[in-house]
């Protein structure tokens, strides 16, 4: 009788919990293969990567396959309900991304907003219609000049040869991709997600970081245009910031904190600082590991009250074989070749968010 009362008892003390997972995924040149007016010409058929549409759709299969992964464990089995995303050409790829046999039946929604990136790139959010139900989205542009007409950046050969070299128009303005705020209903408990991705580090990261100290000020300033309209409001911060945790733009534009203890009323949270400092890496820039893809959450995510949805834990997907498996770059994303049609450059990163279920 005491073995199966003991029994009972800790069958009763079993909690169940929701778990949702918030991913952000650096798509890599998600170009289609159709000539539009926004510097594309490099990726179509008869650009300098033959784009074909046999090499777009292959991108696009091997995109879903991660997606529907990213995340996925013994404890959690779904897919992401969320993905912010970047470096997509428009709206059109990511509808054609969903429509893909691994992710048709999972019935994204889209939020998309075109951006003045002279690259042609933006950025947008997946969201799983039954979960999450949009209420308002916008997207906030981040408007920054470089200093003085003159000025000659001295450049080097790997400077010339940046993906994404930063230009500038005759009146100085630097045009890069906006914040994207989208507010909505998660299972009917409220959520705002910020989508960035951050000015690049061409021309040398000391030279091009006031840019993205300005972007990190500037999603701060969004947060906190949040926070007056709902004091309490869950908020998730997340993108390709090309800025490590401990950069400036993320640790004093943004005010991020490595540990919760040091959050307060209004802060900000960010687990991949400690990731970052433990080794771990979303991608290589210039040889070295770094952390750039990032997902930050405020104080009202970081409770220990879990009868609301709260961050639980974050994490990187980088399996085998999204991985370069040989040569110079062994161990590196693999990305997309002359041969070969990759994934990205970057791994996906993700966090977890739970709430108790009676």
């Amino acid at each position: 009788m005491f073995v199966l009362s003991s029994m009972l008892e800790a069958k009763a003390q079993v909690k169940k919990y929701a778990v949702h997972t918030v991913a952000f995924y650096n798509f890599e040149n998600l170009f289609d293969t159709i000539n539009n007016p926004n510097n594309d010409e490099e990726w179509t058929p008869t650009g300098a990567q033959n784009w074909t549409s046999k090499k777009y759709n292959q991108k696009l299969q091997n995109l879903s396959r991660v997606i529907m992964q990213i995340g996925t464990n013994d404890q959690q089995k779904e897919a992401p309900t969320f993905i912010g995303c970047s470096e997509i050409e428009n709206r059109g790829v990511l509808e054609d991304l969903i429509k893909t046999p691994n992710l048709v039946n999972l019935d994204y929604g889209i939020v998309h907003f075109d951006s003045p990136d002279k690259r042609g790139i933006d950025v947008g959010l997946l969201y799983q219609k039954k979960y999450f139900k949009p209420t308002s989205f916008v997207n906030i542009p981040l408007i920054i000049y470089r200093g003085n007409n003159n000025e000659k950046d001295k450049e080097t050969e790997e400077d010339k040869a940046d993906k994404d070299k930063i230009e500038v128009t005759k009146d100085n303005r630097i045009y890069t991709r906006d914040i994207l705020l989208v507010t909505g209903f998660l299972d009917g408990e409220e959520i705002n997600l910020l989508v960035n991705h951050w000015p690049s580090r061409s021309g040398g990261e000391k030279k091009s970081s006031p840019f993205r100290e300005a972007a990190g000020r500037l999603a701060r300033k969004v947060m906190d245009s949040v926070y007056k309209v709902n004091p309490n409001a869950k908020i998730i911060l997340m993108g390709d910031l090309n800025d490590g945790a401990y950069n400036k733009s993320v640790k004093e534009g943004v005010g991020a904190k490595l540990k919760k203890s040091e959050v307060k009323q209004f802060g900000v949270y960010n687990p991949f600082e400690q990731m970052a400092k433990d080794g771990n890496a979303s991608l290589f820039y210039r040889d070295a590991g770094d952390i750039f893809d990032q997902i930050m959450v405020s104080e009202t995510l970081i409770k220990t009250d879990f009868s609301s949805f709260q961050y639980w834990k974050a994490g990187i997907y980088n399996k085998p074989f999204m991985i370069q498996t040989t040569g110079q770059y062994k161990g590196y994303p693999l990305r997309h070749q002359a041969n070969e049609v990759g994934f990205s450059d970057h791994f996906p990163v993700y966090v977890y968010l739970i709430k108790e279920v009676k």
